[in-house]
């Protein structure tokens, strides 16, 4: 039996070393305070790119998930209880890093009652309260499709929601099982009927197709979500789903096209995109 050939990662994924004190001050920030960041726990290509401009995506209620998605590398375990202290702290890093605008998100908390509505409602208000000028982006799980703890979240005042339908709905068993495509439509739906400002992105290479990619841009836009986010998946350890493929850079370009054509206000698409990319430079589009 033939020897499975393993797909060679391309050099347009190479991503620049930086550096210097920008760098180093969030480091020592993210430490000091004993903060967990979604830069880390995900092992984000932009890492270095992102602290060394002063930005970083806070990960509150812990870096431990209920959920074992084949594509994420964040620990799946029992997490701990809730650190009510914690938005606090989160609050005076923001403070102290003088951003003007953050992300926050989380891992999925299928074990608390709530599913985390409290202590991200909390998180919110709390460095809105310390912050008066800052600009606060969420990336929220399902919340296994709860309406009720969605309002809890949305009545904080979110600038933007934000929710990851991730990959095509067909690949969800594999990539996204304990997971429903629909829910997260639904979520990001009400979220927008709500009020909110909302936002969606999806992980190209694990096995979609081109009409797969523009049909749920098209199903993102009818529930009315505004910005959309392509990027590359990169299998983060050997434990998790293989990349399928390599997306070229001009295949990205085509997606955002096809996607403003669509009517998002805004597409950030390429290799090296994620979530909370570059999203303090159109959160105003």
């Amino acid at each position: 039996m033939k020897n499975k050939r393993k797909i060679t990662k391309p050099y347009w994924l190479k991503t620049k070393v930086s550096g210097g004190k920008n760098y180093i001050s969030v480091k020592n920030i993210v430490k000091k305070y004993n903060l967990h960041t979604v830069c880390q726990e995900a092992f984000c290509p932009n890492l270095p790119e992102c602290w060394s401009n002063n930005t970083a995506t806070f990960m509150i209620l812990g870096d431990i998930c209920t959920r074992n998605c084949k594509f994420c590398d964040v620990k799946n375990a029992i997490p701990l209880k809730p650190d009510n202290d914690e938005p606090n702290r989160v609050a005076d890093a923001v403070k102290l890093m003088k951003l003007k605008y953050v992300v926050l998100t989380s891992p999925t908390r299928d074990d608390l009652i709530d599913g985390g509505a409290k202590i991200w409602a909390k998180t919110i208000e709390t460095i809105k309260s310390v912050n008066k000028n800052c600009k606060v982006e969420i990336l929220i799980p399902d919340f296994k499709g709860n309406i009720n703890d969605l309002k809890i979240v949305i009545n904080a005042k979110p600038d933007i929601l934000g929710h990851n339908l991730e990959t095509a709905e067909l690949l969800y068993p594999t990539v996204r099982q304990q997971a429903n495509y629909k829910q997260s439509l639904n979520l990001l739906k009400s979220a927008k009927e709500l009020g909110s400002i909302t936002k969606t992105g999806i992980m190209l290479g694990l096995g979609e197709t081109e009409k797969d990619v523009i049909s749920i841009m098209n199903d993102a836009y009818k529930v009315g979500v505004s910005f959309f986010t392509l990027g590359q998946y990169l299998q983060p350890s050997k434990e998790n789903i293989e990349v399928k493929a390599y997306i070229t850079p001009e295949k990205f370009e085509y997606y955002k096209n096809v996607g403003m054509k669509i009517g998002f206000k805004h597409v950030e698409s390429g290799p090296l995109v994620r979530s909370s990319y570059h999203a303090d430079q159109y959160s105003n589009v």
